[in-house]
């Protein structure tokens, strides 16, 4: 079992490090983004509304996000539908921005924390970096995932993962038994 997991994270390292080192600066500079706009707006203008700030400074992030990596990082990858990328961008989004909501709404209402530090921590560390994780799979499967399919380079990308094998395998008339998940190699 470990030698399996071993191998699907060797072949997620393999598969997406290109990617992941470009969407970590456009996530870095929208990080600066968030953040510093939260801090003003925690220090300003919403004192008294943290969660609201957040969703603010989120919104702002993710337009640029949405700039920055439909222009560079998945640049060869931009859907000829633009509004269908858009909508799926912000759908993707705003289930990031609520994971980091949620962590800030936590750490006020549940656990009792209300100062300026622990709310930051809350929000644009510990909810951005869980928004992050979960927006990268988001992007790479959902909202870029048919374009980057249909190139030879990302061709078997979901075989590594073993995610979808068994509709890849009935696109492509295989005739082998199709594996449940975390069945091993040659075994139906």
């Amino acid at each position: 079992m470990l030698k399996e997991i071993w191998r699907k994270l060797l072949g997620l390292a393999s598969m997406m490090w290109r990617e992941v080192a470009k969407f970590g600066v456009v996530g870095g500079v929208a990080f600066i983004i968030d953040s510093g706009i939260y801090l003003w707006m925690l220090e300003g203008p919403m004192d008294d509304s943290e969660v609201k700030a957040k969703i603010i400074a989120g919104v702002v992030a993710t337009m640029f996000s949405w700039v920055a990596n439909r222009f560079w990082t998945f640049r060869h990858r931009r859907q000829a539908n633009v509004v269908r990328e858009l909508v799926m961008f912000l759908i993707m989004n705003a289930i990031g921005l609520g994971i980091a909501a949620a962590c800030v709404f936590i750490t006020k209402y549940w656990i009792g924390l209300t100062d300026t530090t622990s709310l930051f921590i809350a929000g644009s560390v510990v909810g951005l970096v869980l928004g992050t994780i979960f927006r990268f799979f988001a992007y790479r499967f959902w909202v870029f995932g048919e374009e980057m399919d249909a190139e030879e380079e990302f061709a078997h990308d979901r075989e590594l993962l073993h995610v979808g094998h068994e509709q890849a395998d009935a696109e492509r008339g295989a005739s082998a038994p199709a594996r449940s998940p975390g069945t091993p190699d040659g075994v139906a």
